[in-house]
């Protein structure tokens, strides 16, 4: 579908509320794009590490792979927002920048599935972190561009369901359907094809060339979101590095936790790591799905999102403190489904809450951008952080202290945001 609407209706705050078609072809793009980044991250990327490094690198080399690749999204989310802001084709802003996106993910997953060293594995991973980030840029800002402030928290809660199930499923394709290099190739394929509904079934704005000569070079950096000029944009942005910071920390070494304590493995179903990763990723899951639209339709009607992101993070901090202390399997089993509670209303309010403190209209995607830096920040410092607290400060009761903390830190500042009740 070659339509679109003007870009003066695309810079005006939405008034007529998206249908049910349209958010579930969003739903779908974001569900393939997640599986992209997810998938890896849980299985693929630490089995690849591991075969590439000796046994005791395994965790450094990790960090590594993930704080470079996430480094690259760093760059890459708000640069590609950006252009997609003064992007003028026929095609329109945004499709151009999902399109191109999802193809250069889908041919670095590809090439990345044939790699046998650490620095190979890095390199083509930062490629496909900075295709993920294109297409991210690009859905992303579709929000704030077609959905009415009203409805923000439901489609934020409906959109963000895709994110948390993405973990599972991924994980459930990658070691029950397409194990090992296999599994790379069916990520790179859903990754395309989840995105065409959205990208031929749904209208985009296009940017007259024009328009796009009147925004010379200095504007572009000028307009640039900074917390001094912007301080409730940089309190939304720090309190999404912390809530994504913590939860990273607290899954990303989750296999390698469940691998090292024999005694939990022998309560898994099967006695395998992975299958116990499956069984906590599935209670996670399942948690989330209710909470996030739940969360997002009851903030939608008080319009109170600080209180739900806050309360959102004393929440996750809970199971943090309980693992920290209590590492057994039951333990486990019931931090699994507190911390998607937590994670599932987080999910959906902030995302609403972010999209009223953005600075201006004509660069949505941009400063959506800059704020998914706060999470390829998070993901990039969290291996990065959590290595040392594993391997010379106390182990993993040491990093699942320091989770709570860091959540605990997050929920106190979404409280400096002056503008979103």
């Amino acid at each position: 579908m070659l339509t679109g609407v003007s870009l003066a209706d695309s810079l005006s705050e939405p008034v007529d509320g998206v249908s049910g078609g349209w958010i579930a072809m969003i739903s779908v793009a974001n569900l393939g794009l997640f599986m992209a980044y997810f998938g890896p991250l849980a299985v693929l990327l630490p089995d690849q590490v591991q075969a590439a490094s000796d046994a005791g690198g395994k965790v450094v080399a990790f960090g590594l792979v993930t704080g470079v690749g996430a480094a690259v999204a760093v760059i890459a989310s708000p640069v590609a927002g950006a252009l997609s802001d003064r992007t003028a084709s026929r095609f329109g802003r945004r499709r151009p920048w999902i399109v191109g996106g999802a193809l250069v993910s889908a041919i670095a997953l590809v090439l990345l599935a044939r790699q046998h060293t650490v620095a190979g594995i890095a390199g083509w991973w930062c490629l496909a972190q900075a295709g993920l980030s294109a297409m991210q840029a690009g859905i992303a800002a579709c929000v704030p561009d077609r959905v009415p402030v009203r409805q923000r928290g439901a489609v934020s809660g409906w959109i963000g369901i895709p994110q948390a199930v993405s973990g599972i499923i991924a994980v459930l394709l990658i070691t029950k359907v397409a194990p090992g290099p296999a599994g790379y190739d069916l990520l790179a394929a859903l990754v395309v094809a989840l995105a065409l509904p959205f990208v031929l079934g749904t209208p985009d704005a296009r940017l007259a060339r024009s328009d796009q000569a009147r925004r010379d070079r200095p504007g572009f950096w000028a307009s640039w979101p900074g917390p001094v000029r912007h301080p409730d944009f940089g309190w939304a942005w720090l309190t999404r590095f912390l809530m994504v910071l913590g939860n990273a920390m607290a899954v990303v070494y989750l296999l390698y936790f469940l691998r090292g304590h024999a005694d939990l493995i022998r309560h898994i179903p099967g006695h395998r790591a992975e299958d116990g990763l499956v069984i906590l990723l599935a209670i996670y899951t399942v948690v989330v799905m209710v909470t996030t639209v739940a969360g997002g339709v009851v903030s939608d009607r008080s319009g109170r999102r600080r209180r739900s992101v806050a309360l959102a993070g004393v929440v996750m901090a809970v199971p943090a403190v309980m693992l920290g202390l209590w590492p057994a399997w039951p333990v486990l089993l019931a931090s699994a489904a507190i911390l998607g509670a937590g994670f599932g209303v987080y999910l959906s309010v902030d995302q609403a809450l972010v999209t009223q403190v953005l600075p201006s209209a004509s660069g949505r995607a941009k400063d959506l951008g800059v704020i998914s830096v706060a999470s390829s920040a998070a993901q990039a410092l969290a291996p990065a952080l959590a290595a040392p607290l594993v391997t010379h400060l106390g182990g993993y009761s040491t990093l699942y202290f320091c989770v709570a903390g860091i959540v605990l830190l997050g929920s106190a500042s979404i409280w400096q945001v002056r503008s979103v009740p």
